[in-house]
């Protein structure tokens, strides 16, 4: 599909020049139509988002579920088709690609699926499993069983699989051993952006911690760059250099780790970073409570989405869209009040 005609907006970016550049993005739904010939209503999963990615950076999306963090994700990838926008990969426009140049493309854009069983088939063993994308390509590549096999066994000693294990299937392996899996796969076309959806939300935290290390070691050694999706804000802190906040399909905060933790301008922002749990019983937590429930996609407040569950609104937010701009060197914000 074709970008629609209309203004993009600069990516809020570092000053490197950028991996990945998301312009303007949006995906929205049509619900089927009613009983008695009623049209179906149109629900804005993403609206108008924009950011840019660095290679070897990681830049997590936060938000509540159902903000349209993995919807972005997979957009990215084409595996959604956005509504419009631009998707620029190395300077070449994503969304102008025919479907074979599109999965070309493919072998530098991998994901990382939340679930780390129903992402893997029960019926291959886990050498097919991470095999598979190197066997699609391998026209393209013209890789021998050799090298295959090769290469196999350093994936697996790499995510911290012992090779021998390839002859097992997925069942057989734990949690964190099945998620090293669909590392493993996502790492076997050495891709240059991963996007990672809630890599380690279903697993102990223990192994959490284990995968968190073993992704920033990859990112380290290989240069990747993630697109990390997460909800678990202790996560998002420990992995990422840059942070974007997202509210019902739309992000309202965009700058560096350290600036959103210690300096959020957001209302939104700060009420999520005031839930997170404090490690220290002697500190009181000052936690604001968000009231209300988010709004749905469909039929989105007017001005500023998050006025009606936000404490500081004033009038203009009501009739107002604040835009994503920003405030000092790097953070990028949407609100009248800031």
């Amino acid at each position: 599909m074709k970008p629609a005609n209309m203004h993009l907006q600069a990516a809020p970016h570092l000053p490197r020049t950028p991996l990945l550049e998301v312009r303007n993005l949006r995906k929205h739904y049509v619900t089927p139509a009613g009983m008695f010939g009623k049209s179906g209503r149109v629900v804005q999963a993403v609206e108008d988002v924009s950011f840019s990615l660095a290679t070897g950076e990681t830049l997590s999306l936060v938000g509540e579920s159902g903000c349209g963090k993995t919807t972005t994700g997979k957009s990215v990838l084409r595996l959604i088709e956005p509504t419009s926008g631009s998707i620029s990969m190395e300077g070449e426009e994503l969304l102008g690609l025919s479907a074979k140049e599109m999965r070309l493309r493919r072998q530098d854009m991998q994901i990382i699926f939340q679930d780390p069983y129903a992402s893997l088939n029960p019926r291959m063993r886990a050498g097919d499993i991470v095999a598979e994308p190197m066997r699609n390509f391998r026209a393209q590549n013209q890789s021998s069983t050799k090298s295959e096999v090769d290469k196999l066994a350093w994936l697996f000693s790499k995510v911290g699989l012992r090779p021998e294990t390839m002859k097992k299937y997925a069942y057989e392996f734990s949690g964190g051993q099945r998620q090293r899996l669909g590392i493993a796969r996502a790492l076997s076309l050495n891709p240059k952006l991963i996007v990672c959806d809630e890599p380690v939300s279903a697993l102990d935290v223990s192994v959490q911690a284990q995968v968190i290390n073993l992704l920033m070691d990859l990112q380290q050694e290989f240069g990747i760059a993630y697109l990390f999706v997460a909800h678990d804000l202790a996560v998002v802190r420990h992995i990422s250099h840059r942070v974007a906040v997202m509210y019902l399909g739309k992000i309202v905060e965009l700058t560096d780790r350290d600036t959103l933790f210690s300096r959020p301008l957001h209302p939104y922002t700060q009420i999520l970073l005031s839930a997170v749990p404090q490690p220290n019983p002697k500190v009181k937590a000052t936690r604001q409570v968000l009231r209300g429930d988010p709004p749905s996609p469909a039929n989105p407040p007017s001005g500023c989405r998050f006025h009606t569950r936000c404490p500081q609104a004033q009038a203009i937010c009501k009739e107002k869209d604040p835009e994503l701009s920003t405030r000092s060197d790097g953070h990028w914000v949407a609100c009248h009040l800031q």
